[in-house]
């Protein structure tokens, strides 16, 4: 079997190029946050008036207030799957930067305890 893949340099792995910015985790989580939010509010704006106008039009035999409903229902369907994204987006970016900078933090301690060793060798 063979993969499909650019040849190693003297058969390393080649250069490291995995980095992650904070400030960029953080900015995108933040705005993912800031949107869930703001549709929380924004997202229900017409809810109790659309809902009103359905059932009223229903109740004097209006086929539209049916449709009206279907379309709130899958409004509310919508915007929950949008606002459920939106959380997930940003409880993950956070739980990243924080593992993240934890695990530099590991490897900087680990680096610096296997300086130390060499020196006593």
């Amino acid at each position: 079997m063979r993969l499909n893949q650019l040849p190693s340099e003297n058969g390393s792995g080649g250069p490291a190029d995995l980095s992650v910015n904070q400030d960029a985790l953080g900015a995108i989580g933040g705005a993912a946050f800031a949107l869930h939010g703001r549709l929380v509010k924004d997202g229900n704006h017409a809810r109790t008036t659309t809902e009103a106008a359905a059932t009223g039009m229903s109740s004097t035999g209006f086929r539209t207030g049916a449709a009206l409903t279907t379309v709130q229902e899958t409004w509310r369907s919508q915007l929950n799957t949008l606002l459920d994204a939106c959380a997930h987006i940003s409880n993950h970016l956070d739980h990243s930067a924080a593992q993240h900078a934890k695990d530099d933090e590991d490897i900087r301690a680990s680096l610096s305890v296997s300086a130390i060793t060499g020196y006593f060798k």
